[in-house]
């Protein structure tokens, strides 16, 4: 009996054990640096929310390729489809991303923050199926948006303020 359990907990994975520290790692670290420019602007969804979402999204991309993979199923009872999983990171996401949303007044607050979520999700698919130069490249390029348009933008909007 503890043999079928210790049995049913063990099941080989298709990927070695390293490749898929080194997905779920970089997922948490990449997510971490978006995550880190949302902390330091005092947002409410910052570092852990970051690192947690494409944590995630590279688990949920790790399981769909084991079960892509899986061998002891029969073929015709076998219906997997990738983009399903997309579909539900994506959908999932963007409903916590949803959340960081504020409108008050007229005043609409937190739709970057939705939008970094929304990308770390699509950053730790990348991750976890194993496109990490995407997930790298993808990051980079965030943190621009976030860092560098940010501080281009910021001296002309608030020059245009003191013109009225």
């Amino acid at each position: 009996m503890l043999e079928q359990l210790v049995a049913e907990f063990s099941r080989p994975m298709n990927l070695p054990f390293g490749v898929v520290m080194l997905r779920l790692a970089v997922a948490l670290v990449l997510g971490g640096l978006i995550g880190w420019e949302r902390e330091v602007r005092h947002r409410a969804a910052g570092l852990r929310t970051h690192m947690l979402i494409t944590l995630a999204a590279a688990c949920f991309a790790l399981v769909a390729l084991e079960l892509v993979d899986f061998q002891n199923v029969n073929v015709d009872q076998q219906r997997t489809d990738p983009l399903r999983l997309i579909e539900a990171v994506t959908a999932g996401v963007a409903f916590l991303a949803a959340g960081s949303i504020v409108i008050n007044q007229g005043n609409v607050r937190g739709i970057t923050t939705g939008a970094s979520m929304w990308l770390c999700g699509a950053i730790g698919l990348c991750c976890g199926t194993g496109d990490l130069r995407l997930a790298m490249l993808a990051t980079v390029m965030a943190l621009v948006v976030l860092y560098l348009v940010r501080a281009l933008v910021t001296p002309i909007a608030r020059d245009e303020g003191s013109a009225d």
